[in-house]
């Protein structure tokens, strides 16, 4: 079994890796920013290295002062979390060549699903369902405008290397398309280095429903069923549960087949999601594949029991997961938001001090933070400072326990979205669970200029 795990992350996803691996009795090193010097994960370590400057690329994506770091601290594995270098094949290949586990699938992998048009392909020599839209890349406005008239409008343009809505617009006509491919095309080269981009019908009125996987070195592989993500702002999600009411068990049986295949066909090991788009008569399509885990883990952990990290480390060190398909059952309805420091209005980021903080407290509460009171939000990361989850016996109970967990969530000192998430959650549309990727733009917004 691993003994030390270097967390190559912050915040947290950083707090909550500590967690289990001093649940598991493994020892645990931190490594952060000069900005995160005062942040619990540091302090929670049993080491702490300081890596470098505030900026992300000094400091949490230097690969090579965070890999000598896992050497000094003789650190035999790395759990990367999610964002920075979770999904970066060259890291799990440093990683490899310096015989430190990557706590993840192998970077080959890594390589096949961070191309959307690769992780496409491959899902349909699978037989999963995929999207219409191109099989390659489009290189030019010229190219984009011809595949249109195949695709068809509304189409949604994406970066090929791109994630977390970055380089990704909807277009509604061929004026727009052009705009919007030169616009996005140079963002994309901005952030990741290529600005390929391809492109895919927009499903109406769609839900973005993920399964979550797990699989290890010996041929064992499981879903833990799904979780329903659709209510999202600029791509990016806020409110998560699990299971989805949409779908029906049928759906739901050939959706986690649907993503043991993937899981198969590309020989996959550890946790990772696969994300689908399911339109209103439960048709699904392969959106993307990611390979880490996910910032809305926690509401499959709360419904099926499973700690999704403890897993991951099992079958890095080269054991069998402890799960077995047969035992998994679906236990209750959880449901988490993510807390943003940010203006509910704008959705701009809003940095300073915390001066007071409460937090909700329960036996079905459970809190992911990565702040305290008189804790500096810097400008320098993510936003989200945050995340509550609750569970309840149905979804109805999960939904009042919320609420109640919101109204005595209290941040004060910066402006946060949790205006926002109650006015979400109380509102007659999602309490129905009408609750499609359109749910923000179409409710909330439309609410709010009234």
């Amino acid at each position: 079994m691993i003994s030390k795990v270097l967390i190559a992350n912050r915040g947290e996803i950083a707090a909550r890796i500590i967690r289990t691996c001093k649940k598991m009795g493994i020892a645990t090193v931190a490594v952060y920013s000069e900005a995160d010097q005062q942040a619990d994960f540091v302090t929670m370590a049993d080491e702490s290295f300081l890596v470098g400057p505030p900026r992300v690329n000094e400091s949490y994506l230097n690969i090579e002062r965070i890999l000598e770091v896992a050497m000094e601290a003789s650190a035999d594995a790395i759990h990367p979390g999610y964002g920075f270098l979770s999904e970066n094949e060259q890291f799990a290949e440093k990683c490899a060549a310096k015989g430190i586990i990557f706590i993840g699938p192998n970077s080959n992998v890594i390589k096949q699903m961070g191309s959307k048009i690769a992780a496409r392909n491959l899902m349909k020599q699978a037989g999963v369902p995929v999207v219409p839209g191109t099989d390659g890349v489009v290189s030019t406005a010229e190219d984009a405008l011809e595949t249109a008239k195949q695709i068809g409008y509304p189409i949604m343009l994406k970066a090929s290397a791109g994630g977390g809505g970055i380089g990704m617009q909807v277009v509604q006509s061929d004026e727009a398309l052009a705009k919007a491919f030169e616009s996005n095309s140079k963002r994309a080269l901005n952030f990741f280095g290529d600005g390929s981009m391809f492109m895919e019908k927009k499903i109406d009125n769609a839900r973005h429903i993920e399964i979550q996987v797990l699989a290890d070195e010996h041929g064992n592989s499981v879903h833990l069923f799904e979780r329903e993500c659709s209510i999202q702002r600029r791509n990016q999600k806020v409110i998560e549960e699990a299971p989805s009411i949409f779908i029906s068990d049928e759906t739901r049986k050939l959706m986690g087949e649907a993503a043991l295949q993937a899981v198969k066909t590309l020989g996959y090991t550890n946790a990772g999601t696969i994300e689908f788009l399911v339109d209103e008569q439960e048709n699904f399509y392969f959106l993307e594949m990611n390979t880490r885990i996910q910032v809305e883990h926690p509401v499959t952990e709360e419904i099926t029991g499973v700690d999704i990290v403890e897993q991951q480390i099992i079958i890095a060190s080269g054991n069998e997961m402890t799960v077995k398909q047969d035992d998994l059952q679906i236990d209750g309805h959880a449901i988490e938001v993510r807390i943003y420091a940010e203006d509910p209005v704008t959705f701009f980021p809003s940095p300073g001090y915390i001066s007071h903080m409460e937090l909700p407290e329960g036996e079905q509460v459970r809190n992911e933070i990565a702040v305290k009171e008189d804790y500096h939000v810097t400008p320098f990361y993510d936003p989200m400072i945050g995340k509550l989850i609750v569970k309840g016996k149905s979804r109805n109970e999960a939904i009042n326990l919320l609420k109640q967990s919101l109204t005595t969530y209290k941040v004060e000192g910066i402006k946060t979205n949790l205006p926002m998430l109650l006015n979400i959650v109380d509102h007659p549309q999602f309490l129905n669970g009408n609750t499609t990727t359109a749910f923000i733009d179409k409710y909330y917004l439309t609410q709010r200029k009234n």
